[in-house]
């Protein structure tokens, strides 16, 4: 029997690759579907998709806006529950950054508007104390 795990039913959520790269992009502040599938390079359809699934799921809002002569039409805006989202994209591009990206620097730096330095995702116990990435002093306790 496959073990039940938090991580598998969040990655039934997120975890196809079109659904990251639309998070990471509203989470950037790109809401709007034209601006979305150019930022990613996603087909239409699979963008229309990962929009309904993301919404039915309840990471995204589709908000209806309109511009002036035009139609009316949505973008899209991360729920609470999708800004909870944030610490796991930064922990993805702080990863790739440091294993995947070669001399040439990463592509993307994240600073904290207040104070300009560089954001990190980091592990951190419930009474403060900052763990290594290596995940060394985990202590797993299964409750089921």
């Amino acid at each position: 029997m496959a073990r039940e795990c938090s991580i598998a039913a969040t990655l039934a959520v997120v975890g196809e690759q079109w659904s990251l790269l639309v998070l990471r992009e509203v989470a950037l502040g790109v809401r709007r579907f034209d601006a979305i599938q150019a930022a990613t390079g996603v087909s239409r359809a699979t963008l229309g998709a990962r929009l309904r699934s993301l919404t039915d799921s309840g990471l995204l809002e589709r908000i209806e806006y309109r511009e002036p002569g035009s139609r009316a039409r949505h973008e899209y805006r991360l729920t609470p529950a999708g800004r909870e989202l944030q610490p796991v994209l930064t922990a993805l591009m702080q990863w790739g950054d440091r294993h995947l990206i070669g001399a040439e620097g990463p592509p993307l730096t994240v600073t904290h508007s207040g104070c300009g330095a560089e954001v990190r995702a980091s592990l951190r116990c419930e009474a403060g104390h900052v763990l290594p990435d290596t995940g060394h002093e985990l202590t797993v306790q299964h409750n089921r």
